[in-house]
């Protein structure tokens, strides 16, 4: 069943799952300063397929784009990978409940998601010898979690478009 008032929406071409992967995947690794506040578009990017396509995009795609990323950051090899890790996991979890309220409910419900995904990079960091990046790395879960309703609108974009007209289809 779905939730009243929600529309129908088609089938999601796998080649735009893959795009909009990748397309976060390079935004990420745009070097825009060294700011610890800056959402985590990728992190943002893979928990939206993994609420809206979990038999598509699961946890071994988020340990990929992980370990991706702990190759470009130079970091701790692993830090990334099992943050998106148990982000997807979770993700993947609560999807059901999480398609039953709206958008801006679902914003709500995926803060403490990216807040751990952070706190398990901070906390695998510091074990690891490294320096406390700032205070300022909480607000980068309120930011990931206020571009919700942007990524959704955007990357269901797609599937809202109307189907082809079809003599024999009334719809």
């Amino acid at each position: 069943m779905m939730p009243r008032g929600d529309q129908l929406l088609l089938p999601v071409n796998p080649g735009f799952i893959w795009f909009s992967l990748l397309f976060a995947c390079l935004v990420n690794l745009i070097p825009l300063g060294k700011t610890t506040a800056m959402p985590d578009l990728l992190a943002l990017t893979l928990v939206f397929w993994n609420v809206h396509q979990p038999r598509r995009v699961g946890v071994g795609t988020a340990f990929t784009f992980g370990v991706m990323m702990d190759v470009h950051d130079a970091a701790l090899l692993g830090q990334h990978a099992l943050a998106y890790t148990l982000l997807s996991f979770f993700a993947i979890t609560i999807h059901r409940r999480l398609l039953w309220f709206p958008v801006l409910s679902q914003a709500v419900q995926i803060v403490p998601l990216f807040f751990a995904a952070h706190a398990v990079s901070v906390l695998i960091r510091l074990l690891a010898g490294g320096v406390f990046p700032g205070w300022e790395l909480l607000l980068a879960p309120a930011f990931e979690a206020l571009l919700w309703p942007l990524a959704t609108w955007l990357l269901l974009a797609p599937q809202r478009r109307p189907p082809d007209p079809d003599q024999n289809r009334p719809l």
